[in-house]
């Protein structure tokens, strides 16, 4: 009997903008491996039962994305310890035993991108982080990982910045959104998780006049790939990293995962993305 060929999903509604089937067909395709990962549009309602019967047809295995990143964990039989710092699950996998195995991998891609492309040490001052969503989580358990020792954070609702604050400790210091630009003061690492900046959202209107060349600037948007927010920091003199590589470096472990075997993430995995 011939072995099975590892099948794998996205699962979210809606689902068809998702660039993580063009990403892992690639990664398939590249490295001889055989397996399929398909977008299937899923209903809040639904997931459950989606969930119950994909080991059944020969599924190891899926990533998660809105609305179910958060819905995921009630049903998973196991939480990673970031997954349920984060309260969110982006990437799951079916055990042999049967049980569902929920992490999130968002984190390690915001972290890997900084490092891959950036002289980037966590550790030389404070971070500036501007939202309070679901990437603000993973953006803010990353960076107290990896030793950032203060994370200014501004929100325009101030109500979802004092939740983090009582989530994730003292590390955090709230700043009210009309002050936002304060928080560049002296900050090494600066990180937009929200839209703006976003082709179709609203601009990215903080001031940057007190942003220091020495600091690190990160984007999440990557549509477009250079936000008005990293050509200004540019301007300054600052390093600037954009959103793409999140997306691709939080792939990884995934992909290692259900096909066993490591993809690499250069040039030409950016190229195959951004040309879809």
């Amino acid at each position: 009997m011939s072995e099975k060929i590892p099948l794998v999903a996205v699962l979210g509604s809606p689902i068809a903008h998702s660039k993580s089937p063009q990403l892992h067909g690639y990664w398939l395709k590249r490295y001889g491996i055989r397996g399929h990962y398909i977008p299937v549009d899923v209903s809040q309602s639904d997931l459950k039962d989606v969930l119950r019967h994909m080991p059944k047809m020969g599924f190891v295995g899926a990533n998660v994305t809105i609305p179910h990143k958060e819905a995921v964990l009630a049903l998973a039989d196991v939480v990673t310890d970031r997954a349920a710092l984060i309260g969110a699950a982006n990437t799951l996998i079916f055990m042999p035993d049967g049980k569902l195995y929920a992490d999130n991998t968002d984190g390690y891609g915001f972290i890997e991108n900084l490092r891959a492309n950036a002289s980037w040490d966590p550790e030389r001052g404070p971070a500036a982080v501007f939202g309070a969503g679901g990437a603000a989580r993973a953006v803010i358990s990353s960076l107290i990982e990896v030793g950032a020792p203060e994370i200014r954070l501004a929100n325009r609702t101030r109500n979802r910045s004092e939740a983090l604050r009582e989530e994730f400790g003292a590390k955090l210091q709230i700043v009210d959104w009309v002050q936002a630009g304060n928080m560049l003061d002296g900050a090494m690492t600066v990180v937009n998780t929200t839209s703006l900046g976003m082709i179709g959202k609203p601009e990215f209107k903080v001031p940057l006049d007190a942003l220091e060349s020495s600091a690190v600037v990160t984007d999440l948007v990557y549509t477009p790939l250079q936000t008005a927010l990293l050509a200004k920091a540019q301007k300054i003199g600052c390093q600037t990293v954009d959103g793409l590589g999140m997306l691709l470096y939080q792939a990884v472990p995934g992909f290692e995962r259900w096909f066993g075997y490591r993809p690499d993430v250069d040039d030409e995995t950016r190229r195959v993305i951004l040309n879809q």
